[in-house]
């Protein structure tokens, strides 16, 4: 019998319904979805260290659960259909992908650092106690110049209002629940809290693989930056494109938003639709063939000292 999420929430106490949303993060997290992986992805594979991933999937899930608190205490206040609206999506997903795309584009060397969050950031680095000895709060640096881990914050809190069907569920079903406006958050924030625990251990083990590659510190800079800056820029660009054409033709992406049914009942793998199509564009395509190159590229000189170290022994 296909997985349906409302079923374990019609009637529910207060109990169940706020363990159902914390199950439904930790599910969310697990799934491919287009507003989370992307771009904790290209953040951990930037941060080059177990420690460092685990921080950018914290900075990115901390933002992402404030903001679905405040959205489940608006949908209580029946505002779930402005929270639902096509449009909305769209224009969260422009607005993401201009935000991906110039966070890329710093961590390409490109422009300079956005400095929008650099209080609260310290401010978790404190609380999780992530400082380093070098006082650069956990800041990936390469030749002097820091990977901005805390424009995850910026992203973290914008993606979070884009609409799939997780958000349905905690706006239409979840929130409702409640007895009464002071409790209405929980749903949203227990939702969160599911999606950091997957994803700040997520970050944790693509940061530590990336360690674990066997490159040289320079080497791993260059990869990292390399990939991170590639996937958040062209990423970026693919979702700017994406939220502008279903806003200036929402009846032509509604149809592609919905997608074609696989069956599963699982939200986010029910249907190959849009929000499936960027995650595997950004994560498989645009991450893994930046990841190849790089590798290859710091690989290539070191494979040519070989041979000319045996011509000079020979000599």
């Amino acid at each position: 019998m296909p997985f349906d999420p409302l079923t374990t929430h019609a009637g529910a106490g207060v109990a169940a319904v706020l363990l159902s949303a914390f199950l439904l993060g930790v599910l969310h997290g697990v799934t491919p979805d287009e507003h989370t992986w992307p771009i904790t992805v290209s953040y951990a594979i930037g941060a080059a260290s177990g420690r460092r991933g685990l921080e950018a999937g914290l900075l990115f899930s901390a933002a992402f659960t404030f903001q679905r608190a405040v959205a489940s205490e608006l949908a209580y206040l029946a505002l779930a259909p402005i929270l639902a609206s096509g449009s909305l999506n769209a224009a969260i997903d422009l607005l993401v992908g201009v935000v991906m795309a110039v966070s890329g584009a710093y961590i390409l060397r490109l422009g300079r650092e956005l400095h929008l969050t650099e209080g609260f950031e310290q401010f978790l680095h404190r609380l999780f106690h992530l400082g380093t000895q070098d006082g650069t709060n956990g800041i990936v640096r390469d030749a002097g110049r820091p990977i901005p881990l805390r424009m995850t914050l910026l992203h973290g809190f914008v993606a979070g209002w884009g609409t799939g069907a997780f958000a349905i569920i905690i706006y239409t079903v979840l929130a409702p629940a409640m007895p009464n406006a002071a409790m209405a958050f929980l749903p949203g924030l227990l939702f969160g809290v599911g999606t950091m625990l997957v994803q700040a251990l997520a970050g944790a083990a693509i940061g530590a693989w990336m360690r674990t590659r066997g490159l040289g510190e320079a080497a791993m800079n260059y990869v990292s930056r390399a990939v991170a800056g590639n996937t958040l820029l062209y990423g970026g660009l693919l979702f700017s494109v994406w939220g502008l054409f279903a806003l200036l033709f929402p009846a032509l992406a509604e149809p592609i938003d919905r997608g074609l049914p696989t069956g599963l009942g699982i939200p986010n793998l029910d249907s190959i639709n849009a929000g499936l199509i960027l995650v595997a564009l950004i994560v498989l395509v645009v991450a893994t063939g930046s990841f190849v190159r790089a590798v290859r590229r710091v690989q290539v000189p070191a494979r040519a000292e070989v041979p000319a170290r045996a011509e000079m022994q020979r000599r």
